[in-house]
């Protein structure tokens, strides 16, 4: 018999492990072995506890373009498996879903534990054996066999292993893809927050502004801001450090960002029109929509006008700066804050190693790769996790049907 064990006890590891087992039909055929003492940590704190599982995209090409590392490997998985089929497997095991309007997906329940529960009761019903607190201390593959040495010197002997331990977001948790020949691309941070020592930026805390343009290391990106007690967050900023996840490392997280309050528009014209309707109201108590009134403030006080002016009273040198200050906002980013400790990273196992029709390695028969350990990251936590789905189904498939092709 076929022994599969598959390390990581997380998103892909287990989506593999269930999908092999149901495949293979053979109870205890297939382990999945986790270092901690809890299976799918990750999913549980996802989406602030509700889990974001997929995103509703449901074109591969499309559902590729979301991944700024791993575009091109993934095009021909998603035409395998891609979100529709995700919310078809969770609906037949009982888990019904609901879509947001920005297309984010999350179960009906609104929590994570949903997911979980529907995993283990999975791979329970699939026969998985499932073993916590059994950290993988080094693998070696011989004459077609690999042996698995744990951290309390049990060996555990399988014809096949994927290895799915999530993103490294140090080079030490893909040492074991290294110790077997692979090539770790430089792990860097993706999907995180900016810090920005500006005391009027901590005192717009929880404001949400829609759209606003912002650029930062030769890349522009439109959509919502959070502003934060520590800086700025939300989507837009989540793009950006996505996409320019090394470049923003180079830097070492110090760099300016520039936001476009008001993007196409006209705004010098807005102001001049303000000016003339209303030349008698003070500056600061006259916001142009969609930016709140403590942002104008904020940003009046900003470019250098006192709280008191009038419109009357705006000079074209005052109007100027107004309007650099509403298109061209310079916010001194001095660090990052991963996104709700929902760590994503850049790098990992290099994707030309990896046959992305079986997810097996090109360099060692019988050894798939799946999830984050890959280098490949999405712009959001429902592209990461259907990036899991696809490649553990793929895997799973792959051990199942048997076979060594590279």
């Amino acid at each position: 018999m076929t022994r599969v064990v598959i390390v990581g006890g997380g998103a892909a590891g287990f989506f593999a492990a269930i999908t092999c087992a149901e495949a293979a039909a053979k109870p205890g055929s297939v382990t999945v072995i986790e270092k901690t003492a809890r299976f799918l940590s990750k999913v549980k704190i996802s989406g602030g506890g509700r889990c974001n599982v997929t995103h509703a995209c449901f074109d591969a090409r499309e559902l590729a373009k979301r991944f700024p590392r791993g575009e091109r490997a993934l095009i021909g998985p998603f035409n395998s498996f891609q979100p529709e089929d995700t919310i078809e497997w969770f609906r037949k095991r009982g888990v019904e879903m609901y879509t947001l309007p920005d297309g984010c997906l999350f179960p009906k329940s609104d929590s994570s534990q949903t997911i979980i529960d529907c995993f283990i009761n999975a791979a329970t019903a699939a026969g998985v054996e499932m073993r916590v607190n059994s950290g993988v201390e080094a693998i070696t593959h011989e004459d077609g066999v690999f042996t698995l040495t744990l951290a309390n010197a049990e060996t555990v002997q399988a014809d096949k292993v994927m290895l799915a331990t999530g993103g490294c977001r140090v080079p030490a948790m893909g040492q074991l893809a290294v110790s077997l020949g692979h090539t770790l691309e430089q792990p860097v941070p993706s999907l995180f927050t900016f810090h920005v020592d500006a005391p009027w930026v901590h005192e717009l805390a929880g404001i949400v502004i829609e759209p606003v343009e912002a650029a930062a290391a030769g890349l522009i990106e439109q959509g919502i801001i959070l502003f934060t007690h520590w800086g700025v967050s939300g989507p837009v900023i989540l793009r950006l450090s996505a996409w320019g996840a090394r470049k923003l490392a180079e830097l070492d997280y110090k760099f300016p960002l520039i936001v476009n309050w008001l993007p196409r528009r006209d705004v010098d014209a807005e102001l001049q029109a303000l000016r003339e309707a209303s030349p008698a109201k003070l500056i600061v108590n006259t916001p142009v929509a969609p930016l709140t009134a403590r942002l104008w403030e904020a940003l009046v006080l900003v470019a250098g006008i006192p709280r008191k002016t009038r419109w009357s009273d705006l000079s074209k040198s005052q109007r100027h700066a107004l309007v650099q200050q509403l298109t061209r906002t310079e916010l001194p980013v001095t660090g990052k804050t991963m996104n709700k400790d929902e760590f994503v990273t850049c790098g990992g196992v290099r994707l030309s190693e990896v046959n992305f029709k079986t997810m097996q390695s090109r360099i060692v028969p019988g050894l798939y790769f799946g999830g984050e350990l890959l280098d490949i990251d999405g712009i959001t936590g429902g592209f990461n996790f259907q990036n899991c789905w696809t490649t553990g189904w793929l895997a799973g498939n792959a051990m199942a049907a048997g076979g060594a092709s590279t």
